[in-house]
């Protein structure tokens, strides 16, 4: 016999972890940690995504793997998201030899 997880702890975990990942993208001043939040944030719809599917209507074996789907589509515009911005991060860093955010808030030379 086997125990099923409720849905309810997929939504609180995706939850908590939205929420560190905002306090990360508020908090921190290196731009590599405000990333590193972000992709926490994606990671939490991620959960949401995939959960929301399998407890949907329609069983998960049956229906279409929209969420799965969706989560793959997240997961590609994060990794796209990621290389321009350690790109942009990497060429403030050569100009102003700075990563933090608070001193990057203007772009003027």
């Amino acid at each position: 016999m086997s125990q099923q997880i409720p849905l309810t702890w997929f939504l609180y975990f995706a939850a908590a972890s939205f929420s560190i990942g905002l306090m990360g993208v508020l908090m921190r001043r290196n731009a590599i940690g405000v990333l590193m939040a972000i992709e926490i944030m994606l990671n939490a719809a991620n959960v949401n995504f995939v959960a929301f599917w399998r407890y949907g209507p329609t069983p998960a074996s049956e229906g279409p793997i929209s969420g799965v789907m969706m989560a793959l589509f997240v997961v590609t515009v994060a990794a796209a998201e990621v290389a321009v911005g350690v790109g942009l991060i990497l060429l403030c860093y050569r100009r102003w030899r700075a990563a933090d955010v608070d001193e990057l808030d203007t772009l003027s030379g």
